[in-house]
């Protein structure tokens, strides 16, 4: 008993839980089936998890992504998602019925663990998504599928690609040279961020 308990101890500093749940769930498969042996559980105690603080890009490497971003699709996007501090998903699934501009706040729904949620809309974000929607005017998305183009995006059926939007920024990054984890964040205001306004498609 203690030279199992041992093993796993010493298993549990190099092998995540569920490794070791493996490793366990198969000897004592051995010991009870094969060997006809009584089995004695291992007080093994689940190691707490890690949680890991991402880092934050600075107001310079936000601007020099949005620099180097040349589709107006993704610079829009891009911004939106720091601006209003969300996760992809929750900006890919934007939708015009969203936008509370009257009470500047954006409907987000089916967030994280299928609950609903609402964030502060900045005046300059809905100034952008404003000009943004008026280039492609689509019932619904706000952020349009770009397989016919801006111009004929009102003709689409989806909304952006979650695969093409990855690419997309890991290319940018990859291009500024940016080491750090992207990630949204809620406490830098847009002004802050960039005075940038869509000019061109």
């Amino acid at each position: 008993m203690d030279q199992l308990l041992d093993y796993f101890t010493d298993l549990l500093k190099s092998h995540s839980w569920n490794t070791v749940k493996l490793d366990l769930y198969g000897l004592r498969f051995f010991y009870t089936k094969v060997l006809n042996k009584t089995w004695q559980d291992i007080p093994l105690i689940k190691p707490p998890k890690a949680t890991r603080i991402p880092d934050i890009v600075s107001i310079k490497q936000v601007s020099q992504l949005f620099a180097a971003t040349n589709k107006l699709s993704y610079k829009v996007f891009f911004f939106t998602l720091y601006s209003m501090g969300l996760r992809l998903g929750e900006g890919i699934k934007l939708t015009i019925g969203d936008i509370d501009s009257t009470n500047m706040r954006v409907h987000i729904r089916n967030a994280k663990g299928n609950k609903d949620r609402l964030v502060p809309l900045p005046e300059s974000t809905l100034r952008i998504l404003r000009d943004f929607w008026s280039l492609h005017r689509h019932p619904s998305f706000i952020f349009p599928n770009r397989k016919r183009g801006l111009k004929n995006a009102h003709l689409v059926d989806s909304p952006l690609d979650r695969g093409g939007v990855q690419t997309t920024m890991k290319a940018i990054v990859d291009q500024i040279g940016l080491k750090k984890k992207l990630v949204a964040t809620p406490y830098v205001t847009v002004t802050q961020l960039i005075f940038w306004k869509p000019v061109s498609t």
